[in-house]
């Protein structure tokens, strides 16, 4: 299953400047999501992270990879658009996360989430992500799907 930009929105709630993840490549319901963000300079982030030397900053990794893992979460419980809307993921811990090399402007940022466990609405799953294939930071989340 492919999903642009669009349909991304269709599930999550998050909007310019937030929404961090720009296509999904592949879902494997119950098991993995590929996904990718394009990081460009024109983002509001790299004004002041650092002018001068634009990195991307850790914690944005982290929470494209928290929106992704929400995406498979979504796809993987079967459920309406109607029955969607009415939901929203809330990450409940981020453990284990390492930073392992600088991403920056004009990389092409890949997600690749897999569910480590799933019990009803609480899921716990392995994040990483890449660039130019190499790994450059991974964690692993711990999210809740409720009511709004």
């Amino acid at each position: 299953m492919v999903m642009d930009v669009v349909e991304i929105q269709e599930v999550l709630p998050h909007r310019y400047p937030f929404l961090l993840v720009d296509r999904v490549t592949e879902i494997v319901k119950n098991e993995t999501l590929h996904a990718f963000k394009n990081v460009s300079i024109s983002e509001n982030i790299f004004q002041g992270h650092f002018p001068g030397h634009p990195i991307y900053p850790g914690v944005m990794i982290l929470e494209g990879m928290a929106q992704a893992g929400g995406l498979l979460a979504f796809q993987s419980m079967e459920m309406t658009k109607e029955e969607a809307a009415g939901k929203v993921v809330y990450f409940m811990s981020i453990d284990k996360a390492k930073f392992r090399s600088p991403v920056k402007p004009g990389d092409k940022l890949e997600y690749k989430i897999s569910v480590l466990k799933n019990k009803g609405t609480i899921w716990v799953l392995k994040g990483e992500a890449y660039v130019d294939a190499k790994l450059v930071s991974e964690a692993e989340l711990k999210a809740m799907i409720v009511d709004k």
